[in-house]
Order: structure tokens, then sequence, then C-alpha cells
């Protein structure tokens, strides 16, 4: 059966992709769960239309947070958290947290998906992460500090 991601499904294809899959697989997983829809010709023209619109949409908010990034690229982004005397957090740092302190920090939202981290954050200190804009990736500098 032939359907349209309507988003990034693992092994499968990213969003706006028509597949084919199992009738199986795309009745019982992919439609209910609205990760993807039949792939009739009404539908394909519209997906067509909504992928050019994001793709725009995409290009504009990548173009304003790379002239965020290069505004704060000398600087660091922030992040406290509950941790131990010995310098171990409670919680590890991961994407989620790093997108909302850059929101916080820049006034620009970078959502978690492009964040890339080599493995959540658990202690204090300064630390490397970066941010998949278009098909490049930019290094930032956070640094978590214990909570007092």
């Amino acid at each position: 059966m032939k359907v349209i991601l309507l988003q990034d499904v693992a092994k499968i294809g990213k969003k706006f992709d028509v597949k084919n899959v199992s009738d199986g697989y795309a009745l019982n997983f992919l439609i209910p769960q609205k990760k993807a829809q039949m792939a009739t010709a009404k539908a394909i023209q519209e997906i067509e239309a909504d992928k050019q619109k994001h793709l725009e949409l995409t290009k504009a908010e990548n173009e304003k947070l790379m002239e965020v990034i290069e505004k704060i690229k000398d600087s660091k982004i922030e992040i406290t958290a509950n941790a131990n005397e010995e310098g171990k957090l409670f919680a590890s740092v991961g994407e989620k947290e790093i997108s909302e302190a850059f929101s916080d920090q820049s006034g620009q939202s970078v959502k978690p998906e492009i964040i890339e981290l080599e493995k959540p954050i658990k202690e204090i200190g300064e630390h490397e992460v970066g941010i998949k804009i278009e098909d490049k990736i930019v290094k930032l500098m956070i640094e978590v500090k214990a909570e007092k």
C-alpha cells in the first residue's frame, strides 16, 4: 500500500515521503497513529504544496537561527540543575533542557530534534553540543551549573 508519511518514521522515511509499505503496517500502525495517510492522487498534490510551504518556512527559520547562533557562539548557554557535592547531576540534561535554555537565553526557539548530543549530560561543567542546521552541524558550548 502506498502511503504519505506525515512525520519521520524510523527505517521507513522522512516526512512528506511517499512510500510503499505492507497493508497491515499501514492500516494497523501508521494510519491510526497519524504517522501516515493513504496516498491518493489528491493527497499527493496537497502534500506537495505542504512540502513547498514547509521547505520555505524551514529555510527562513534556519537563516534566523544561524543569525542568532553567530551572535551567541562565543558565549555559553547556561543551565542550572540539581547536583551532589561531587558534581554529578541527579537528573541528566538532554536535548529538551538544552532547547529550553537556548530559547530562554537567545529568544530564538530551537527544536530538541535538531540538537545533537553524544550522550546525556550527567555532570556539571562545560560541554559541547551540536545544532544541526540543514546539512551542517554548528557547535555550541553549554555550561551546566549546580543549583544553589
